[in-house]
């Protein structure tokens, strides 16, 4: 069993807020942490479910913009339709590309997304940022606004980095539909739920294209045991603080009170109270 590797709970909880940092541009994709895990069921679900996971609204030129960026000067994988499509079975990171409509609207034109943490492509392609999550009750209604003006001050070569992490009842990465999870962490028994449930972590950047048309947005997802997760010291801890110290409209939003009954046994097994 791996040392998860990321752990964005020990930070504290969720934010309603972006929480994007910058780093170092030469870390953008690599390491690439879950490429032994995930890149080969990653292409075999491209391959599989090419309807689901990929759609386009974009030109050739820009996907193969993307895709050199991507590459790194590699040749990529044969056999592929588009660019994108190439560059993405190269990595285990999903890729989506937003560009600016003439109403200033940045929106959702192509993406292979192979991870969905319960949303669906075919509902999401060509909307602009407003229409990409439903909208969190009570969130500040400027974040959207501050959200699209962090997306045009953003500088070509910069890359921005935020987290964000749920749990689920086993290791599944394709997850369109939250609600077969919701179904399974009502039936699961308490005992075993620190074996039961997974610790799902997003690491989501955002950089522009040197031409600056294009905003690609990256997701990695990694899936690791929860046991795992609170084995290190003070991580059982840290994230019985964080999960308790959301913000519960956010917690609703989240879909976390399916999973508090499971949580609160985890922390018993772990060793502390939920």
């Amino acid at each position: 069993m791996r040392r998860p590797p990321y752990l964005p709970f020990l930070n504290g909880p969720l934010s309603l807020a972006p929480g994007l940092r910058p780093i170092d541009p030469g870390s953008w994709l690599h390491p690439d942490t879950e490429a032994a895990a995930w890149l080969g069921e990653k292409r075999q679900i491209m391959k599989a479910r090419r309807g689901e996971v990929f759609a386009s609204r974009i030109d050739e030129s820009l996907m193969a913009r993307v895709a050199r960026r991507v590459l790194a000067g590699a040749p990529g994988e044969a056999g592929w339709e588009t660019p994108l499509e190439v560059a993405a079975a190269s990595v285990s990171d999903d890729i989506c590309i937003l560009t600016k409509d003439e109403g200033g609207l940045w929106r959702l034109m192509a993406a292979s997304l192979v991870a969905p943490t319960f949303w669906r492509l075919a509902e999401k392609i060509g909307a602009p940022l407003s229409g990409l999550h439903e909208p969190v009750p009570g969130a500040n209604p400027g974040m959207v606004g501050r959200i699209h003006r962090m997306f045009d001050a953003l500088r070509p070569g910069q890359v921005l980095e935020r987290f964000n992490w749920t749990v689920q009842p086993g290791a599944d990465r394709f997850t369109p539909s939250q609600a077969p999870y919701k179904a399974l962490a009502a039936q699961l028994p308490e005992e075993g739920a620190l074996d039961a449930l997974w610790l799902r972590v997003e690491r989501q950047t955002i950089s522009k294209q040197a031409e600056g048309d294009a905003v690609v947005f990256t997701i990695r997802v990694a899936v690791d045991p929860l046991r795992a997760a609170l084995a290190g010291a003070g991580h059982a801890e840290a994230f019985r603080a964080a999960w308790k110290g959301i913000d519960p409209v956010l917690a609703e939003y989240k879909g976390w009170p399916h999973y508090q009954r499971l949580v609160r046994a985890a922390l018993a097994q772990a060793g502390i109270g939920g």
